[in-house]
């Protein structure tokens, strides 16, 4: 059985990346990228799935952390007899996805377990399996379809079933290094006999990773939680199309045992779009052209086919479907690959990147804006493209930003971001000097008026004294806390100090914040699940804009509490069982923390 979600680290390549647990196993593998099939599937099962152990055969004690602020990974295991530290890493800056795993002699002398078990297409197929000593070393090569993968190491036995494992002495000055990497399957190897020096590569890695988190803000509390953070949505972001993965994991379940368990390895562009403000708003402009660079890809072609996620390389077809051989990570089934809700209207995510866009032209140089003429020029062309098409069917019920899978609703937060989409569009013309047509420019000012009082009209309940979550109800939604952040309402506005005060009496669970209350059956689900952790940091923020700076501080520093041993978060949290719940690391928590940190210290300053 695959370990607590909070047991695992996440290493990358900024092409996919994996999960080591705290045992030295990877659990989670998919070649060549985020959204590829996983090779190494014991999260969602068993060993027999796949995985890739590095352990001590005795018992042991283990400690963990990232080398330095980067995002290598180093493990350390201690034993009766000795210590070995294990150093994994996913070099960048190649066209193959290699990882490399490293063990270093310490003191002492430990006895290691190397199970090397592949199964490619989630677990289902057992690769066929060949191995060819080179002196010293020895490569085993597994291929199944259109996959293939190579691994070295130290002098290997044969690999029986499939498998490759073995025992071994590590003493103390030695050093053996293991290396997995993935070609396609008619690729010839050859060129893989000098990958060269594995301390080279590593530590290229860690210089790179520092480097660029060097230039980061530090007037900021908690800064050290804040700027692994930043290094995970580093890692979660295609390095070559710009794509931004909302989690590098499917299927890991918002209730144990329930059927609440999606895809999640894919680009919304809501998720993408937050991503960018947190790593604008840190100094990070490169990264913000390069998705601006994606999203003018994906969304090319007609405003009606906009979706509200695409794949890492803007693919547009995400079937769900549900992966019967696996059984789901403790039990929780189904798994599932792709996501059904690909096709949902969601209002809110046109605001969402209407807003991103007009901060990445704030924030980018003159320099990079001159260089790229034609790409802003064209980014604008498509806003108003899909602006025009949202003018058309803006007052519709849609599924929200929680993408409810029950009635389409008049959503409060998605009418709230179609005046954000309207709103920043019609500064931009008149502050920014972007061109429009008289007349366009009218219909974008009335759209913004019509929606705002329409909020204020439908959307918010005299008598408790809150905005609600959507037009026929009288629930809360802790969606409403972006309200001030996106500039609706003030932040001490009384319609905003109420509606606090509603998420604080309703969703509050041990002081951690649900997203809605299940039980209203809004969302067209069975069971219940547990605190997300994104609305947590969206109290932060709220509570911030409305002056509450203590309750800010108190409630970041329960949150920031919640990080696990080398500052990764999930989607959600189990209090009563103090476990991760939901896809991990979720880059929408680490985003809104990020967020959450700097509208607190600019309350502050």
């Amino acid at each position: 059985m695959a370990l607590p979600i909070e047991q695992y680290a996440l290493i990358g390549d900024r092409r996919t990346a994996a999960l080591v647990g705290l045992d030295g196993s990877i659990d989670w593998l998919c070649l060549p990228r985020f959204d590829s099939p996983a090779c190494l599937a014991a999260l969602l099962g068993s060993e027999e799935h796949g995985r890739w152990l590095l352990a001590p055969e005795d018992d042991y004690e283990v400690h963990r952390r990232y080398v330095g602020e980067s995002g290598v990974l180093e493990t350390t295991f201690t034993t009766s007899g000795g210590e070995v530290t294990l150093i994994d890493a996913m070099p960048r800056g190649d066209s193959r996805a290699d990882l490399l795993r490293r063990l270093v002699g310490v003191r002492g002398t430990v006895r290691m377990r190397h199970e090397w078990r592949v199964r490619m297409d989630y677990g289902s197929v057992r690769p066929w399996v060949r191995r060819e000593d080179l002196g010293e070393e020895s490569v085993i090569t597994a291929i199944a379809g259109p996959d293939k993968l190579i691994l070295r190491g130290p002098r290997l036995p044969v690999a029986t079933d499939h498998t490759h494992a073995d025992s071994f002495e590590v003493s103390a000055g030695e050093s053996l290094t293991f290396s997995m990497t993935w070609i396609p399957s008619h690729h010839d190897p050859a060129n893989l006999h000098d990958l060269g020096e594995p301390h080279d590569r590593i530590a290229e890695t860690v210089e790179q990773d520092e480097a660029w988190l060097g230039s980061c803000r530090d007037e900021l509390p908690h800064a050290d939680v804040v700027r692994r953070s930043l290094m995970v949505l580093r890692l979660l972001t295609h390095e070559s199309t710009g794509g931004i993965v909302a989690a590098p994991t499917t299927s890991l379940p918002e209730a144990f045992g329930g059927e609440r368990n999606w895809d999640y390895r894919y680009c919304w562009l809501r998720d993408a779009a937050l991503t960018l403000d947190a790593l604008v708003r840190a100094g990070f402009t490169e990264e913000a052209v390069l998705w601006r660079d994606w999203l003018l890809r994906a969304v090319a072609g007609d405003p009606e086919d906009l979706q509200i996620m695409y794949a890492v390389d803007g693919g547009r077809r995400l079937p769900e479907r549900e992966l019967d051989h696996l059984p789901g990570y403790a039990d929780s089934a189904p798994v599932r690959v792709g996501n059904g809700a690909v096709s949902q209207l969601q209002h809110d995510v046109l605001g969402e990147v209407v807003d991103a866009l007009a901060k990445v032209r704030r924030h980018t140089t003159q320099a990079q804006q001159d260089d790229e003429p034609d790409a802003s020029a064209n980014a604008w062309a498509v806003q108003t493209a899909l602006l025009g098409e949202l003018a058309t069917h803006w007052d519709k019920p849609d599924s929200g930003v929680w993408e409810i899978r029950g009635e389409p609703r008049h959503f409060v937060h998605s009418k709230a971001m179609v005046w954000v989409a309207f709103d920043r569009a019609v500064r931009a013309v008149e502050e920014e000097g972007l061109p429009a047509e008289d007349d366009v420019l009218a219909r974008w000012r009335k759209i913004r008026d019509e929606v705002r009082a329409e909020i204020l009209d439908r959307g918010y309940d005299e008598q408790r004294g809150c905005f609600t979550q959507h037009y026929d109800t009288d629930e809360v939604d802790a969606a409403l806390l972006q309200l001030s952040a996106v500039g609706l309402v003030d932040g001490d506005d009384p319609r905003m100090l109420g509606t606090i005060r509603a998420v604080e009496r309703d969703l509050l669970r041990d002081g951690l914040v649900l997203r809605y209350r299940t039980t209203s059956g809004v969302d067209g689900l069975e069971g219940d699940e547990h605190p997300f952790l994104a609305c947590s940091f969206w109290l932060v923020s709220a509570y911030a804009k409305a002056g509450r700076l203590d309750d800010a501080h108190a409630l970041l520093d329960r949150l920031v509490g919640l990080v696990n041993d080398v500052g990764l978060l999930s989607e959600e949290y189990d209090p009563g069982e103090q476990r991760f719940v939901g896809n991990f690391p979720q880059a929408f928590s680490h985003l809104a923390l990020v967020r959450a940190a700097f509208d607190l210290a600019d309350a502050e300053s």
